[in-house]
């Protein structure tokens, strides 16, 4: 069976289709691996394997990912009835009311839900070593994390444990770890799947659901699965021209890329692995037909951005506290929270309705200055899916949180931006460590063009095919 959990998504699917394997089988493999590789990576924090076990016989036949193996990150992707931490012990006790749209849509197409992965505290940093449940770890090498906030999700995919787990992004939460894990990570632009029917939003906007998978046309298949404007959504993507699935192997033409990897801000210290990824990168797309340049937009650099996009996140925080609160019947106190949200709750009530209004409002400034760049002529971004090199677990330290802030800035530099402008952007893993550990770079488009990120990302993954090392 470990050749068939080697598959990606849609291979599994077609090994249930095809009768090389039953739900049941690809089921009960996916938990026995979990089993044997969780208690060194703690990725999973609530599996649910017999009630798995329960619905696999009783899946339709016609469903398309019949019996496939997949796991939620615990911040979001709600499922009504089961355990829900945020990475938090907080929320104890408090009941998840009812499935998310996109878990419907997951569980409809014949998905199975074998558990819930790690997540730092309410997803507000960039590694997966939350107080309540633990560090995850790197299935690269143990002692390096796996990012965050999805490094549950990314640990798992990249071990084996599933081909495909379910993630968000509100500052680089799908592409960190992605970049970390040595995944396919796209975050997709605002309002493409739905925060409903319990959200409406996340983080002002900042934050889109997605996913982490181990190729290309996992990620285009699962996002046509559950994108789609619902009645109510606050926000409603452009239309693609058709589903991400048929982009795959797409004609794709000359595009005009722009790469950076040098922070144009100047705070964020250059890294030898980071760039080295972006440059050769850069050669491989130029070796594909396309004009490659070096280049981004000038916006990326205004030094205010850090600021307003902070104080907007601390905001929303501080609203998820207080809405805890009401559902638990009692307020959440600082001293229930990790040093670090604590923190960030308390910065929120120095800053006033108008103060956080104007900084949406400068932040939709920014998102109009960043889109002139790509109405310039340009296709794509080309730029670091992640600040600094791989780390290790503890770099970002819990207690100090100066040194935390700081080095979570550096990381997050190339991400964040693109998490205010609402753009889709994808990491792919096309680099490494001369330790072995995955390095990933980033490609943005404008607004609305998953088609063209996938497009290019499958023209990628053709000529220089991902290696997934920690499948052993």
């Amino acid at each position: 069976m470990d050749d068939v959990l080697r598959l990606d998504a849609i291979g599994q699917a077609r090994a249930v289709r095809d009768g090389q394997v039953s739900p049941r089988e690809l089921v009960e493999a996916a938990i026995a691996r979990i089993e044997a590789r969780d208690g060194e990576l703690n990725a999973v924090v609530h599996p649910r394997f017999e009630r798995a076990l329960a619905e696999v016989d009783g899946l339709p036949a016609d469903a398309p990912f019949r019996g496939v193996p997949i796991l939620l990150k615990d911040l979001g992707w709600a499922q009504a009835g089961e355990p829900y931490s945020a990475g938090s012990r907080v929320l104890d006790g408090v009941p998840v009311e009812a499935d998310g749209h996109g878990t419907v849509r997951l569980r409809a197409a014949g998905f199975v839900v074998l558990g819930r992965t790690n997540t730092p505290e309410f997803g507000s940093t960039i590694t997966t070593e939350p107080v309540a449940f633990g560090p995850t770890r790197n299935p690269y090498d143990p002692a390096y994390s796996a990012g965050g906030s999805s490094g549950g999700s990314a640990a798992a995919v990249a071990a084996g444990m599933t081909a495909i787990a379910t993630a968000s992004d509100g500052g680089g939460s799908i592409r960190i770890p992605a970049s970390l894990c040595g995944l396919v990570g796209l975050k997709p632009t605002r309002g493409r799947v739905s925060f409903g029917p319990l959200g409406g939003e996340g983080w002002s906007g900042f934050s889109c659901p997605g996913f982490v998978t181990r190729t290309v046309r996992d990620t285009a298949a699962a996002l046509d699965l559950v994108s789609g404007y619902v009645n109510g959504d606050p926000y409603d993507a452009p239309r693609l021209p058709g589903p991400l699935a048929e982009e795959v192997g797409a004609d794709l033409g000359r595009l005009r890329v722009g790469f950076v990897s040098s922070h144009p801000r100047g705070d964020v210290p250059d890294v030898p692995e980071v760039t080295e990824a972006v440059t050769r990168a850069a050669g491989l797309l130029e070796t594909l037909g396309h004009d490659v340049s070096p280049g981004c937009p000038e916006a990326l650099g205004e030094a205010d951005f850090p600021r307003h996009f902070g104080a907007i996140v601390a905001n929303n925080l501080a609203a998820e506290m207080a809405n805890i609160g009401v559902r638990r019947g009692r307020p959440v106190r600082m001293e229930e929270l990790e040093p670090r949200n604590a923190a960030m709750v308390g910065a929120a009530g120095n800053h006033s309705a108008a103060e956080h209004i104007l900084a949406t409002q400068w932040i939709d400034g920014f998102r109009r200055r960043m889109a002139a760049w790509w109405d310039s002529g340009y296709d794509l971004l080309l730029a670091p899916s992640l600040g600094v090199a791989p780390f290790e677990l503890g770099w970002i330290p819990p207690d100090d949180l100066s040194v935390a802030l700081g080095r979570t800035a550096h990381a997050v530099g190339y991400t964040s931006p693109i998490n205010a402008t609402g753009q889709p952007s994808i990491s792919l893993p096309l680099h490494g460590t001369r330790a072995g550990l995955p390095v990933g770079v980033q490609l943005v488009a404008a607004a609305g063009r998953e088609d063209l990120l996938v497009r290019v990302a499958a023209q990628i993954e053709q000529a220089a095919p991902f290696t997934h090392g920690a499948l052993r």
